[in-house]
């Protein structure tokens, strides 16, 4: 079962929380985990099985005790994979040797789902579609595509990039995201800011060959706009293809925080960025929103509230009123706290901007880049998610394309009651018991919530909850897709 509980059952015993008004029943909450280089895992190339497990342990363990219901785990860095395929060597930075394997049969991709899920946490695949190595000069295994096939590379700034102009690219990543696909029951797929490569102040990414090809196929354009077709057609083909093979699996974008200046564009938003998503980098997500061809962004607005060439509040407000037909994450940038730059000192800064985000109407969760920067000097970040911001569970907004596949939501549950401080209630007759769970709402006389999550068609009752106090209990059942049924009948109880 890949969509387990948000509350997980540990040592037979569930957690209840107090539910506080800012705190929505629907939130994605999510941390990147970057492999890329050791930033995040593993710590160090060459490091024994045991050690790449116990290692990723911590990580999750962490992330869902700070209440997170998903993690994005880069598996593809540059050109090369952590989990075995076909179509690219082990990565380098697992074992310390391109093509090198870990030790035994391990799989660190499945390792990562499994461990997720058992704690009711969605597991991303993160890919960087178009860098084929993160040094030109790196030496690539001899099954890397890069090394197969140098006519489909170009070298921009010491790095090796796949062109995205070239069909046989295309076709190639769509073969690696089958492959995902097909043998990972990842819940999601996600690629983040880097299409084309970010500019360098004199350089060039010379794509002109594969630009003049084309010109002789097709209509005229100019080199940008062509550009900006060609992260078009990987996106929507991307699209197409999870539309077959895995509808449930949700595809998300995290481009750059800035799409277009408005001095550049009057559609743009009140920033002087020196490089926006959709001039530099070929990203046009507002479009890709808008088709439908991508099922979240979460625009990565590194920037704090006092900025002023680019303004979190300004900024999250833009895209809060630009986005369309996909749902809206905010990435935030805390790597940057009590770093060198300006404001990101202030102790509350990530608290405004998270209370900010929840403010907005479109905005329906929170990225957080990236993991390591929890174990470091931030404010009590982690005291802040697990004591106050992320104090009570939540779920993953349910994948608004579900509904175009006829997915019905749960039916409603019935007959609940209350013996010996045991709740029960029933599903009917009709429904499938299996891969749901049971949402329970507990309000006071004072309108106090309170919410738990369970896995079976009863709970008993915990002291934790309060002595001698009054409730009314309502209960939900959630699907896989995280979709919830009406709520039950009301019970009122003392205890």
């Amino acid at each position: 079962m890949h969509r387990l509980l948000i509350l997980t059952l540990l040592l037979g015993s569930l957690r209840v929380l107090a539910l506080r008004a800012e705190e929505p029943v629907y939130e994605f909450r999510g941390v990147w985990v970057a492999t890329v280089t050791n930033i995040d895992w593993p710590s160090q190339r060459e490091l024994p099985v045991e050690e790449l497990k116990k290692e990723a342990l911590r990580i999750i363990e962490l992330h869902h005790r700070l209440g997170m219901n998903a993690l994005i785990l880069q598996v593809r860095p540059s050109g090369d994979a952590i989990y075995p395929t076909p179509l690219a060597p082990w990565s380098v930075y697992l074992t310390g040797e391109q093509g090198k394997a870990p030790g035994g049969d391990f799989d660190p991709l499945q390792f990562w789902i499994d461990e997720c899920h058992k704690r009711g946490m969605e597991l991303h695949a993160w890919i960087n579609p178009f860098r084929a190595s993160l040094h030109a000069a790196d030496s690539l295994h001899l099954t890397h595509p890069a090394r197969i096939h140098p006519e489909w590379t170009i070298t921009h700034n010491g790095r090796l990039y796949y062109d995205p102009g070239l069909p046989q690219v295309h076709e190639h990543l769509l073969q690696v995201l089958t492959d995902l696909l097909t043998r990972y029951r990842v819940d999601g797929l996600h690629i983040d800011d880097y299409f084309y490569p970010y500019p360098a102040v004199g350089q060039v990414f010379n794509d002109s060959a594969s630009y003049l090809a084309r010109l002789n196929f097709e209509e005229p354009l100019s080199i940008h706009d062509w550009r900006r077709q060609n992260t078009d057609r990987f996106v929507k083909a991307s699209h197409e293809l999870i539309k077959e093979l895995r509808p449930d699996v949700r595809f998300g974008v995290s481009p750059f925080g800035v799409w277009r200046n408005r001095s550049d564009d009057p559609r743009g938003s009140d920033s002087r960025a020196g490089i926006t998503s959709y001039d530099h980098l070929y990203a046009d997500v507002i479009k890709w929103a808008r088709e439908g061809w991508i099922d979240y962004v979460a625009p990565q607005i590194y920037w704090s509230t006092r900025d002023e060439a680019a303004n979190y509040i300004k900024l999250a407000d833009w895209w809060n009123k630009n986005v369309e037909g996909a749902q809206l994450y905010i990435g935030h940038a805390i790597y940057k706290i009590n770093g060198t730059q300006r404001h990101w000192d202030r102790p509350t800064e990530l608290a405004d901007q998270l209370r900010y985000a929840r403010r907005l109407d479109k905005v329906s969760g929170s990225i957080f880049y990236s993991h390591n920067h929890f174990l470091r000097d931030n404010h009590q970040l982690a005291q802040l998610l697990s004591d106050t911001l992320y104090r009570n569970p939540a779920l993953v907004p349910p994948l608004e394309r579900s509904r175009d596949v006829n997915i019905p939501s749960p039916s409603a549950v019935s007959n609940l009651q209350h013996k010996r401080g045991v709740l029960t209630w029933e599903l009917p007759a009709e429904e499938e018991q299996e891969n749901l769970r049971f949402l329970l709402f507990f309000s006071d006389r004072d309108n106090r919530e309170e919410r738990v999550v369970t896995q079976s068609t009863f709970y008993r009752l915990p002291p934790t909850l309060g002595r001698k106090r009054r409730y009314t209990v309502q209960v939900v059942a959630v699907d896989a897709h995280n979709n919830m049924s009406p709520r039950s009948e009301t019970l009122r109880l003392r205890f």
